[in-house]
């Protein structure tokens, strides 16, 4: 035993990525100063899901996590799209949601911003116009900005929202 803790101490924390930690503390900081700036230091996003495999949903949910933390920088997910600033789409636009999304996009109070996140909301993804797909979310919403990736990664999703922030 006396053995492995020898090695681990030799070894440190593999887990972790320091060279990434100085960058995502800049990040964090400009992020939350934008926030602070250009929304009075709250953003609250609505999370719609248009018909996706949960896969964004679930990096999203990385988010709220302590290594993340990103209701630290001011940003809130919110169950309700009247208290919210910013719909966050993702998924494929499907026949069955489409009234739901376009509810929930006239709920939000003005102003308000549509962020889409993942390749689904533009058909980049393996996937086609059918009678279940209603093509892509920009045909039926105003796409303010978008976060790439199959799915994106929290960083990306991060560094996505700090470009969307400035750009206001």
């Amino acid at each position: 035993m006396i053995r492995f803790w020898k090695q681990r101490a030799k070894k440190g924390i593999v887990t972790e990525h320091p060279e990434w930690e100085g960058e995502m503390a800049a990040i964090r900081k400009a992020l939350k100063q934008s926030i602070h700036k250009h929304f009075a230091g709250s953003l609250a996003i609505r999370m719609v899901d248009s018909g996706s495999c949960n896969a964004c949903e679930a990096e999203c949910n990385a988010l709220s996590s302590p290594y993340y933390a990103l209701e630290r920088l001011g940003i809130h997910f919110v169950a309700s799209p009247r208290h919210a600033d910013v719909m966050l789409l993702s998924g494929v636009m499907t026949a069955n949601m489409l009234p739901h999304v376009l509810d929930a996009w006239e709920q939000i109070p003005a102003p308000k911003w549509c962020i889409t996140l993942g390749d689904c909301p533009l058909l980049e993804a393996p996937f086609t116009p059918t009678y279940a797909i209603e093509g892509p979310a920009a045909a039926h919403l105003p796409i303010h900005h978008h976060i790439p990736g199959c799915p994106p990664t929290p960083e990306a999703i991060i560094r996505g929202l700090l470009a969307f922030v400035q750009a206001r």
